[in-house]
């Protein structure tokens, strides 16, 4: 008689695969001393990748059509990157006391550039002048003979450093409203003005870094609720002036039409189809139709249709938009996904660092390059007001490049900085030629280097009632005491 086969033995389970292990694993990785470093150092590089990539996809053919080189534009894209790269490499190697004495400098610096931007707008708008000296200008750009930049790039960078050494040394004294008064309000309404006047879109990418500063300073909620009614009041401002020709489509005269309130207008009440097809809200359909055809998987890189003249600033602003059709929702999930890493980094540089200033910066940095890339990916996708900021690391653009990769290399310096890190790479140094090279050793925390000022301490204002309750008993005794004795011989 056949004996019926022996069924065979349980597999040992396998090891790694449950979900609690992937977790511990995860956070053994999240553990070690330089993983802010790392991990900052690839979103960013992916983020930059992803956007040569798309600047050559959406470019590429019109380049071929109009200059005969199908990579023209990915040249000076690459071009500048090679520049920011630099810059990022600069500032990470220099000291958390440089950044704090440039920081007046070069918000003085931006301030001038934007002053002589709005000052040549205004000459071109009412006087026919369109150039002063070897400066002319156009937006927010701004010309000297063959090159040219956009200030308001260099006024963001400059306002973190700037914001971030003004509260470190403020100190526990932010309480007092004069201490955030002076120097902090005045600088922040000039700037404000001198930028929102011309593109809104960058003037609310200043007021995320503002609230990223103010809210690692830990300043009172009450504060906060009186400035979001100063920033909606001139939110508002910025949007009845563009009837007079504040940052118009044309060439900045009165009469070409208030495009701010059309967008208000055409995102809380949009149109009929057939109406946008010829309207202000022409770009927004048609990201609309390019994100449709992506779908999930998306058409293929390089692959787009909307891409060729049909979708207005699609290597710029809309980029994110041509990323949906070619790579699809997946390729979306990715995108914000790196951004959501990024925003992770930088607070968690901020939360780890030593150093009053160098978590100002770091929140105030984090909360500028996440806070527009919210903007821009909401507005091209409609569930934001459209105002037209690029997407950091990934639309075209070299002004703003360079300044993205240069705040990046300031937070790679504070990420270097982290206590454990600091450890890290001091009880294992690299080799001579790659501290040279690369980046110094960041110093041990603890220690103050030579001709360091110590932090600036202040006094928190409290009420009466506040200092009775952290009195020791003895002396709220003996106050009490007093007060009586006061009444009777009264």
């Amino acid at each position: 008689m056949a004996r019926a086969p022996e069924a065979p033995p349980d597999a040992p389970p396998l090891r790694g695969l449950s979900a609690a292990g992937g977790l511990a694993a995860l956070r053994g990785l999240l553990d070690r001393p330089l993983a802010s470093y790392y991990l900052l150092l690839s979103s960013v590089g992916l983020l930059l990748l992803i956007g040569l990539t798309m600047v050559f996809s959406v470019t590429s053919v019109e380049d071929f059509a109009r200059r005969g080189d199908a990579t023209a534009s990915l040249t000076e894209q690459a071009f500048f990157a090679v520049f920011g790269i630099v810059a990022f490499w600069a500032c990470q190697r220099l000291p958390v006391r440089t950044f704090q004495a440039v920081a007046w400098p070069a918000l003085g610096g931006a301030v001038g550039l934007l002053l002589l931007l709005n000052l040549v707008l205004v000459l071109s708008s009412l006087a026919d002048v369109g150039q002063i000296g070897p400066f002319s200008a156009d937006r927010n750009w701004l010309y000297l003979g063959p090159f040219q930049l956009q200030p308001s790039e260099l006024a963001k960078f400059a306002l973190v450093v700037w914001g971030a050494d003004v509260l470190a040394r403020k100190g526990a004294r932010l309480g007092w409203w004069r201490e955030l008064a002076t120097p902090l309000f005045p600088v922040l309404g000039l700037l404000f003005v001198l930028v929102g006047y011309n593109d809104l879109g960058t003037l609310l990418c200043l007021l995320a870094l503002v609230v990223g500063l103010l809210w690692a300073a830990g300043v009172r909620l009450r504060v906060f609720a009186v400035l979001s009614a100063i920033g909606l009041l001139g939110v508002g401002l910025l949007v009845a002036v563009a009837s007079y020709g504040a940052g118009s489509k044309g060439s900045g005269e009165k009469g070409e039409g208030n495009f701010r309130l059309e967008r208000l207008t055409t995102f809380f009440d949009p149109p009929p189809l057939d109406t946008c097809k010829a309207d202000e809200c022409y770009q927004m359909l048609q990201a609309r139709y390019a994100i449709e055809h992506g779908g999930w998987f998306g058409t293929g890189l390089g692959k787009s249709s909307l891409k060729w003249e049909a979708l207005p600033a699609a290597e710029n602003d809309f980029i994110f938009v041509i990323i949906a059709e070619e790579l699809g929702a997946v390729g979306c999930g990715v995108v914000v996904a790196l951004f959501a890493v990024l925003a992770y980094t930088g607070l968690r540089i901020a939360r780890r660092v030593a150093g009053r200033f160098r978590q100002l910066a770091a929140a105030g940095a984090t909360a500028w390059l996440v806070g527009q890339a919210v903007i821009n990916i909401g507005g091209v996708t409609g569930l934001l007001p459209l105002t037209g900021v690029p997407l950091p690391f990934i639309s075209e653009g070299g002004t703003a490049l360079v300044v993205t990769l240069a705040a990046v290399g300031m937070l790679a310096s504070f990420a270097r900085a982290e206590p454990d890190a600091a450890r890290a790479l001091h009880a294992r140094p690299p080799a001579r030629w790659v501290r040279l090279v690369w980046a110094p050793l960041p110093p041990l925390p603890g220690r103050r280097r030579p001709g360091s000022p110590p932090a600036p301490r202040g006094r928190v204002p409290r009420g009466r009632h506040e200092d009775d309750q952290a009195a020791p008993r003895a002396v709220r005794a003996n106050r009490a005491r007093r007060g009586s004795a006061e009444e009777r011989r009264r």
